[in-house]
């Protein structure tokens, strides 16, 4: 497996926000994480990529020292532990969080947000994976000294998955990318991630929208009130009547 999670936990003070969360992603997977607002995904990308303290065994007096804290579990990346590895190293390794409403640094052009991707890398790379991204997303080298706060909303979506791409993912962690789209923008991001998929990045596209990502995904995650509560195929999770009435809203 390219990323296992283990029984992963997370409280967030004397709250569990996060409950024994497991799943999987294999090489060459698109696995989609659906599931109400609040259901746990964004912190389960967070704990993933090493963006919320862990802290294991803690005692339930002392969680309220700490807002977001792993209190459990294990997350193995191409068969190595890294929920120890700080987050900048996690990064490193290749596993990438594209964050939720997509969060450009407004104040710089387009082209300074790419470059801001590829921080680890050479200049001669940089410039190369520019050109990947621009042949992925034209109308972001048309905006290339546009300054980044003035973008549509899907231009910004478009703009933080272009940063993300800039390091040369193994696996890109999306979150949410269609909220607040429209229907029109929705469509072009959905053919940009089925090509990102094309060109062998494997994905995780956390989403409530599932209408938009069961039409990428073959394997699916549903989340709620942070466990994970089934797995399966679209046509699978579609066939049982509990889970599209009351976890997918259908």
């Amino acid at each position: 497996m390219l990323l296992e999670v283990k029984n992963l936990t997370v409280h967030y003070y004397t709250a569990m926000v996060l409950n024994e969360a497991s799943f999987s992603v294999a090489a060459g997977e698109l696995v989609a994480v659906v599931g109400p607002n609040g259901a746990g995904k964004t912190t389960l990308l967070r704990a993933i990529a090493g963006l919320t303290r862990w802290q294991r065994d803690i005692m339930r007096g002392m969680r309220s020292m700490f807002s977001n804290i792993v209190t459990k579990g294990e997350v193995l990346f191409e068969g190595k532990r890294i929920d120890d590895v700080p987050a900048h190293e996690i990064a490193r390794k290749g596993l990438i969080v594209c964050p939720e409403r997509a969060r450009p640094f407004s104040e710089l052009s387009v082209m300074d947000n790419l470059k801001a991707g590829g921080l680890f890398l050479g200049k001669g790379e940089v410039n190369k994976n520019l050109e990947k991204v621009y042949e992925l997303f034209p109308i972001l080298k048309a905006r290339r000294k546009q300054v980044s706060g003035t973008l549509s909303g899907g231009e910004r979506v478009m703009l933080a998955i272009g940063r993300s791409l800039m390091s040369n993912p193994k696996l890109l962690l999306v979150d949410e990318p269609s909220t607040g789209l429209a229907p029109k923008a929705k469509d072009d991001l959905f053919l940009k991630i089925e090509e990102i998929r094309n060109r062998g990045v494997n994905l995780v596209v956390v989403e409530q929208d599932v209408g938009f990502v069961f039409n990428l995904s073959k394997r699916n995650y549903v989340m709620s009130k942070g466990k994970i509560i089934a797995e399966g195929t679209a046509e699978e999770l579609l066939r049982d009547e509990r889970i599209r009435k009351v976890y997918l809203g259908l």
